[in-house]
């Protein structure tokens, strides 16, 4: 059975058989009842088709992703797979669309086209015009990560703040006096970048409370990116003894540096961040660090947009996660002077 045999049957055209099981076109009740009963009668498979008629939904979710020209880190891959599967988990599909840059049409035809019934929103700014634009077309939707303003949206982001500052004070608890941040991209810290800044912050508010000495320098998104900087701070910076990091994506070429250059870690060296566990075990030597709960993440995200899909007006609900730091073999006393 296909919409050509359903509009046949029903006396409607095609198009008006799309336009009824995807609601991007108004279509009349008395129609819409006529399609349904004749896929009611056919026994029309698979059903998300007529579900959707009668309910008035598409059964879809929305995943807005970084462009597609940005290599995914491991931890956003973790993420979308996680939301894929429990979206399955709930009978629902999931429409991809990225972001930014020549990409906003895209975006715009999630949202104007109601093609999906919500809609989760990754990569989020300070100030984000995504999630006005959302607000102003009615769309139930959750952020990975927050805005400026947390109260007015649903969301769940890690505490990147609260994680970066626990591996200061671990770090200056070993001894280490100074130590330099790996922070994300100039370019991402320059666009309000949520993850990025709460790094910046609770770095600073660490280094000020422990009386340590801080060098914060920005790296992009990639290992080459991740080898320079580590060249660089051994240049400019010889005397730090330890690094904290929210930058996965440059972690290989730090790696390769650490290799090149033949830096003892944590001999003359340690090193502490915030990735997802299986890349954080994949670091020679193993990277102590926060885990980020990807899995979970997905999954509460999308519980949190059922949520807000079912009820609209119930109150907001935000999750802050806060894994505990997995202490393994890059981090070590400093070395004395």
């Amino acid at each position: 059975m296909n919409i050509g045999e359903i509009a046949r049957r029903a006396g409607v055209s095609r198009s008006t058989v799309s336009y009824a099981l995807s609601g991007r076109r108004s279509v009349s009740p008395e129609t819409k009842q006529r399609i349904q009963a004749v896929i009611d009668e056919i026994g029309y498979r698979p059903n998300a088709a007529a579900r959707a008629l009668k309910e008035g939904r598409t059964r879809t979710l929305g995943l807005v992703i970084p462009p597609a020209s940005l290599r995914l880190t491991d931890m956003q891959l973790g993420f979308v797979a996680s939301v894929v599967e429990a979206a399955a988990r709930a009978d629902l599909d999931v429409l991809l669309s990225p972001s930014g840059g020549d990409h906003d049409r895209s975006f715009e035809r999630i949202v104007s086209g109601r093609r999906v019934d919500g809609v989760l929103l990754m990569e989020i700014r300070l100030e984000d015009e995504r999630v006005g634009r959302l607000r102003q077309a009615g769309l139930p939707f959750v952020t990975i990560g927050h805005t400026a303003d947390p109260h007015g949206t649903s969301w769940i982001d890690v505490d990147y703040a609260g994680l970066v500052a626990r591996c200061v004070h671990h770090l200056a608890d070993l001894g280490h006096r100074t130590i330099a941040l790996l922070n994300r991209s100039p370019e991402l810290l320059a666009a309000g970048y949520g993850p990025a800044h709460r790094a910046q912050a609770g770095f600073a508010e660490a280094v000020r409370q422990r009386g340590l000495s801080g060098i914060e320098l920005p790296c992009a998104d990639d290992p080459a990116a991740g080898e320079e900087w580590l060249e660089q701070l051994r240049e400019h910076h010889p005397d730090v003894t330890a690094v904290t990091t929210v930058n996965e994506a440059a972690m290989p070429g730090l790696q390769r540096g650490i290799e090149r250059l033949g830096v003892a870690v944590p001999g003359e060296l340690s090193i502490a961040g915030v990735a997802a566990r299986h890349w954080a075990e994949g670091f020679r030597p193993q990277l102590t660090a926060a885990d980020v709960p990807a899995l979970e993440m997905g999954s509460h995200a999308v519980e949190l947009l059922l949520e807000r899909i079912a009820t609209p007006t119930h109150p907001h609900r935000h999750l802050l996660l806060a894994p505990p730091i997995s202490l393994r073999d890059s981090t070590g006393p400093a070395r004395p002077d």
